[in-house]
């Protein structure tokens, strides 16, 4: 089966399971745990890595263990992503997030991601785990917010399966067909960037939609609690010509 070289060759799932060797699956379970775990899940290939996965599981004896295996070590990965990334909203978010207002490790993502939570409820922290930059920044949300630990821990759990098994597994489905194996291992360069854009798109809008509305509103609040200038005081006539003992 022939692959192709990545455009970007350091976010190649493809290079970076080869080219572990015997630590494959470990180097796989790493990058999956930190993408909940250690906050850098917007810098990782996500997605493309778990179904690479499945695909080189089902053609090759890259990780020398049967499917299910490589399975359950991911979803199990993702899930202790998932419970560290609490814990550290829980116990550290406010005071690590508050010090930079700006960039992706700032309070707006946190309440960005907070809506989220507001929209779907709990079933977000399911959800969560197919939308990238979301899945980064859930867990520390729902520390934050103080989420219901074994409710969290539930469907953190459930969303763990459904994402890091679910994918892994579709990618070992996809194995079975050829030439469709063939194109993801040849373009995924092309398919990665392309999953970025779609992401990236609705979020850019999203973000820019969302800064000028809260600038609009800050405005409006800003004139609204303006004090009025001396110029811009109307007294009442009639107050005029009284004496002071009628004022």
């Amino acid at each position: 089966m022939i692959h192709h070289a990545a455009l970007i060759p350091w976010l190649d799932p493809h290079a970076i399971i080869t080219g572990a060797g015997p630590w494959a699956l470990v180097v796989v379970c790493a990058i999956v745990f930190s993408e909940t775990g250690l906050l850098v899940g917007f810098l990782l290939p996500g997605d493309t890595l778990l179904v690479i996965s499945g695909l080189l599981t089902n053609t090759s004896l890259v990780f020398g263990v049967d499917i299910w295996w490589v399975a359950l070590a991911i979803a199990f990965a993702a899930f202790l992503g998932g419970e560290v990334g609490y814990l550290i909203g829980h116990q550290f978010g406010p005071r690590v997030f508050e010090r930079k207002e700006t960039g992706l490790f700032s309070m707006e993502n946190v309440r960005r991601t907070n809506k989220f939570f507001e929209r779907f409820g709990a079933l977000a922290v399911i959800l969560a785990r197919f939308v990238p930059i979301v899945r980064t920044f859930a867990p520390v949300a729902a520390g934050i917010g103080h989420m219901n630990y074994k409710k969290y821990s539930l469907y953190n759990a459930i969303g763990a399966l459904l994402w890091g098994a679910g994918l892994t597994y579709f990618g070992f489905l996809i194995g079975y067909i050829p030439p469709v194996a063939d194109f993801v291992q040849k373009y995924i360069d092309v398919i990665l960037i392309g999953a970025v854009v779609v992401t990236l798109v609705p979020t850019l809008f999203h973000y820019f939609t969302s800064t000028r509305k809260a600038k609009k509103a800050a405005a409006a609040k800003a004139d609204a609690e303006r004090l009025p200038t001396d110029d811009e005081v109307t007294l009442d006539p009639s107050v005029f010509g009284k004496k002071p003992s009628e004022g």
